[in-house]
């Protein structure tokens, strides 16, 4: 990939025993307002190759695979899914960014990225300067209006958090098969959106036994202790300024009100629209989403 990221580094930092794979443009960008990109499932940091060559002239910018994905380890799971909650996952972040020289940094996460992003702004609110979240409300409003619509577009928050190894080893039986199924399912025009290198790198990722592992157990902690966290956390609220984009062709779109539902878990006004493509919207919407981060991550 190291055409697609001319002038980012690869490498492997360690926080507190675990080491997270990213790439990064540190070298280049001293002075620059720190950004960093985190992925959702079943992903890598690859989902940013359309729009972070374009950012770097205007940031710092900071592109991990998180624990459990890509090339980042995959720690040990626990019988709380502690190890998978978003809080480990925010906090691991945060110390990323303090090893890299960032005290304080915006934030752009795509679902579970975004899930990631939205406990690193209640848990580490000096850190985070500015958020945008992509295609999702909020984990606790999704669970709490699930419905039959719901449950069969989103089937795999349900699959996926069955104790193991029932979804493990389903998965596991054709990790090339689920993958392609899931990626083509969110998009607007099937697997047409994904660059085919970009393709080739999210099936070399999914398909280590370690990473399905992984990736059930963030599920398994969003529908347990990421839940308790939430409701023990009902009353905080993003405190920083909050834009909100979303797919008109995906499933929040369709069940769910995403500007309403981050109004109602921040403390400033929260702006947003919708994109015309699905959920992958760094990839079916990369032009709309560069105009919108550079607007955005650049009026401060």
């Amino acid at each position: 990939m190291s055409d697609w990221f001319a002038g980012f580094a690869l490498e492997r930092r360690c926080i507190d025993g675990v080491h997270l794979n990213l790439r990064h443009n540190l070298a280049g960008a001293a002075g620059r307002p720190a950004l960093l990109l985190l992925h959702g499932f079943p992903q890598t940091h690859a989902m940013w190759h359309r729009v972070a060559p374009r950012l770097a002239h205007r940031f710092a910018l900071v592109l991990p695979d998180l624990r459990g994905y890509g090339d980042s380890d995959k720690p040990a799971s626990d019988p709380a899914h502690a190890a998978y909650s978003k809080r480990a996952m925010a906090a691991e972040n945060v110390a990323l960014m303090r090893a890299l020289g960032y005290g304080r940094f915006m934030v752009c996460g795509h679902d579970r990225g975004g899930r990631v992003a939205h406990r690193m702004a209640l848990d580490h609110p000096q850190a985070v300067e500015r958020l945008m979240l992509l295609d999702i409300s909020p984990t606790l409003t999704m669970y709490e209006r699930t419905d039959m619509a719901f449950a069969r577009a989103y089937y795999h928050w349900f699959f996926l958090i069955q104790p193991e190894p029932l979804p493990e080893t389903l998965i596991g039986a054709d990790p090339a098969f689920y993958l392609r199924r899931k990626l083509g399912g969110w998009g607007s025009h099937g697997l047409e959106v994904f660059d085919p290198r970009a393709l080739a790198e999210y099936e070399r990722c999914f398909g280590d036994p370690a990473a399905i592992h992984a990736m059930c157990e963030d599920y398994r902690a969003a529908a347990s202790i990421d839940l308790q966290h939430d409701r023990d956390d009902a009353h905080a609220r993003i405190a920083c300024p909050l834009r909100v984009l979303w797919g008109e062709r995906g499933v929040v779109h369709r069940l769910f009100t995403p500007l309403a539902d981050w109004q109602a878990r921040a403390a400033l006004p929260v702006s947003g629209r919708a994109t015309p493509g699905g959920h992958y919207i760094a990839e079916d919407s990369a032009e709309i989403l560069l105009a919108e981060m550079l607007a955005f991550f650049g009026s401060k």
